[in-house]
């Protein structure tokens, strides 16, 4: 009689904005699934090339944090750092960290929010040695098109041979990027339109013209900015953060995958990180179910991607119960 061995879920959930990181949130869920009864899973918090990624990248890849003081979005001095990995050959820069939205609190100023922070750490990361750095740019409290970023990068001298490699979401150009994303970092239709004139005039000054490129607008124009100036790459940060994290081969020794994130709803489907995700698993052949905040997806989207058991959780106990329940059905063969 041959004796198969058992396989562990794959636990790859995203962050739960403004409440979980991806760590805790795994966390909980790979508890749930161990009362159920079920081996220790494979725990594996993910990231979409935004905020979160330092978090989701840095300990599994076995890097180090290295701390600095920069100047925060809005002037004030801010303590944060940057990632280290494979032998500080590649830096990690989450500018969340530098130049986020949740540094300002109540202070949003969409016109005098600066990047000057993020490129500070960009700087420090050359300067440590780094031949590449990543930049992680969701969350931003920003729309100065990463002109600040470039003030503070020549100031310390430049990049030298390091190459930038962009990580973002959205594939939102250089021009679109006030109205898109101006709003919901206090921006009213005036101030729209007068950071739409900004990197307008902005656009031609740099080395190469960023309008019209997509992906270009993400961090407010920062990635825009940093491709034209620096001849950064700009890459989607959901398959960029699992393929970093082996996330296929992981998958295919799994017996289940379960993911999160804190809304379930059709951007869901548009390139977000539980989409790749369920993307690779229908491809594989491979379960998959999700623990989420809120779910807002029909029927017809979640067969887009076989999405099976979904559970709706909104802190750590009821990620941890959805996750027993979960562990209980895959035990039964119910799931």
């Amino acid at each position: 009689m041959t004796v198969v061995p058992e396989r562990p879920v794959l636990v790859a959930p995203d962050k739960f904005k403004g409440t979980f990181n991806a760590a805790q949130v795994a966390g909980a869920i790979g508890r749930g699934l161990e009362k159920a009864g079920l081996m220790p899973p494979d725990l594996c918090p993910v990231a979409d090339g935004g905020d979160g990624t330092l978090d989701a990248l840095l300990p599994q890849l076995g890097g180090e944090l290295v701390a600095r003081t920069v100047t925060g979005p809005l002037g004030r001095p801010v303590k944060t750092g940057f990632g280290l990995i494979e032998g500080g050959g590649t830096a990690i820069v989450e500018m969340a960290m530098a130049s986020g939205l949740a540094l300002v609190g109540e202070d949003m100023d969409a016109w005098a929010a600066t990047t000057y922070g993020t490129g500070e750490l960009i700087a420090a990361a050359a300067q440590a040695g780094a031949a590449v750095i990543l930049v992680a740019v969701g969350g931003s409290a920003t729309t100065d098109g990463g002109a600040g970023a470039i003030e503070a990068i020549e100031a310390a001298g430049g990049i030298g041979r390091a190459k930038i490699v962009i990580l973002t979401d959205v594939r939102t150009p250089w021009e679109d990027a006030p109205k898109v994303f101006g709003p919901q970092k206090g921006a009213d239709a005036a101030m729209v339109a007068k950071l739409e004139r900004r990197l307008d005039e902005l656009a031609p000054t740099l080395k190469r013209d960023p309008r019209g490129v997509p992906m270009t607008g993400a961090a407010g124009g920062l990635s825009g900015g940093l491709w034209a100036q620096y001849g950064a790459a700009l890459e989607p940060g959901a398959p960029f953060v699992l393929d970093a994290l082996d996330f296929d081969d992981r998958m295919r020794a799994a017996r289940a995958v379960v993911t999160g994130e804190g809304r379930l709803d059709q951007q869901t489907l548009e390139g977000k990180l539980v989409g790749e995700i369920g993307t690779r698993t229908r491809q594989a052949g491979v379960p998959l179910h999700a623990i989420v905040g809120r779910d807002e997806l029909d029927g017809f989207g979640k067969r887009m991607i076989d999405l099976q058991m979904v559970q709706e959780a909104t802190n750590l106990e009821e990620l941890e119960a959805a996750g027993e329940r979960l562990g209980e059905a895959l035990a039964s063969g119910e799931a």
